[in-house]
């Protein structure tokens, strides 16, 4: 399984991933599911991935070749927008499902990848995006400034309460890192390392990435903290009266 998040905030994005992958309880393995394009001063791109590791590392792997290939082959570094960038990544998707679906289908269920991706090409604002196995997607709004995909169910309540349009970079990712210590202390196939983008509005260009740890030293102080919080609020709380 496994648990990433992007945020489109007014202030810029939040990317954030595990890297746990297991085929079994006594097959678990480390691989980053975050993939940055990055040209300084015109576009930033991130994708987080979801589902079957083989499928999501050929998608990625279509979307590389594609971009060392160049013009006339559509890619990442000639979309005009992120929008273009979605169908992209869906067309990909598409193409490894066509080469492989059939075979899958005969032994692991199907084709299994969806992907979040958002992100900045110059001239545009940042844009945030959900692609299903299927190859359709969605775009964040107003209202849902954010996206999971994985073992979503124990990290959403924070980002429910916590995460609007307005609250800060910072904020935010305080309370990305919190969702992801509440799903990995409720659900074992999510684990560490967790890799962190922040993304600040029209910079271009990635400074904030940073992979963290079990020994992170931010990370133990940030969940020690919210632990005990958590703790105090709750027998501050008004008994039930009966």
């Amino acid at each position: 399984m496994t648990y990433c998040i992007g945020l489109k905030l007014n202030d810029g994005m939040i990317f954030a991933s595990d890297s746990r992958t297991n085929a079994g309880m006594d097959d678990v393995a480390k691989f980053c599911k975050m993939s940055v394009f990055e040209r300084r001063g015109d576009r930033v791109i991130v994708l987080l991935s979801s589902g079957s590791l083989s499928g999501t590392q050929a998608v990625i792997s279509v979307l590389e070749q594609r971009c060392v290939a160049g013009d006339p082959v559509p890619n990442l570094w000639g979309a005009l927008t992120m929008f273009d960038v979605a169908i992209l990544v869906s067309d990909a998707m598409r193409e490894v499902d066509r080469r492989d679906g059939q075979y899958l289908q005969e032994t692991e269920g199907g084709f299994n990848a969806s992907f979040i991706i958002g992100g900045q090409i110059r001239g545009e604002a940042v844009r945030l995006f959900r692609i299903y196995a299927e190859g359709n997607f969605i775009e964040a709004g107003e209202d849902t400034p954010y996206f999971q995909t994985g073992e979503t169910k124990y990290g959403k309540p924070i980002i429910d309460r916590v995460i609007k349009r307005s609250t800060s970079l910072a904020d935010a990712t305080k309370c990305v890192l919190v969702s992801f210590d509440s799903t990995m202390r409720s659900n074992i196939s999510v684990g560490m390392p967790i890799d962190l983008l922040c993304y600040d509005r029209d910079s271009l260009e990635v400074v904030k990435r940073r992979r963290i740890d079990h020994d992170d030293v931010y990370f133990k102080a940030l969940t020690q903290r919210w632990g005990e919080g958590t703790r105090e609020v709750f027998r501050q709380l008004p008994e039930q009266l009966w």
